[in-house]
């Protein structure tokens, strides 16, 4: 399904961009720095994961839908250079998929101070 750049294949038939892991989480690395280029780029982890939970939320069980439209290709450039991600149905599907799945972490992080009672025990 996805390609993402240059050594290993990927699960889903991709490849994963060469480099040292600069960015991760617990042992999953999140992003990777390309080593021709030196630019992040998203890891097979972080593509398995997001792709791997749109599939079990249903999101992806059929693909009938058609998408156009008008892009700058600097965008479109630039986005594959981020991700390391080479095929555009690959990259739309994996943006989409990352907007679907956004759990608004931050916002309701935000929303949530001040709003702790002062009563509560932290225990220190």
């Amino acid at each position: 399904m996805a390609k993402i750049s240059a050594s290993k294949p990927a699960a889903r038939g991709g490849k994963l961009a060469a480099g040292r892991p600069v960015i991760g989480v617990g042992s999953m690395k999140v992003v990777r720095r390309d080593a021709k280029s030196g630019d992040l780029v998203v890891s097979k982890a972080r593509f398995e994961a997001v792709m791997q939970a749109a599939e079990q939320s249903g999101l992806l069980s059929e693909k009938s839908g058609r998408i156009g439209g008008r892009v700058s290709p600097a965008l479109i450039k630039q986005a594959k250079r981020r991700t390391g991600i080479e095929a555009d149905t690959d990259l739309i599907e994996f943006a989409l998929a990352t907007v679907a799945l956004e759990d608004n972490f931050a916002e309701t992080f935000k929303e949530s101070r001040g709003k702790v009672d002062a009563e509560l025990k932290l225990g220190f």
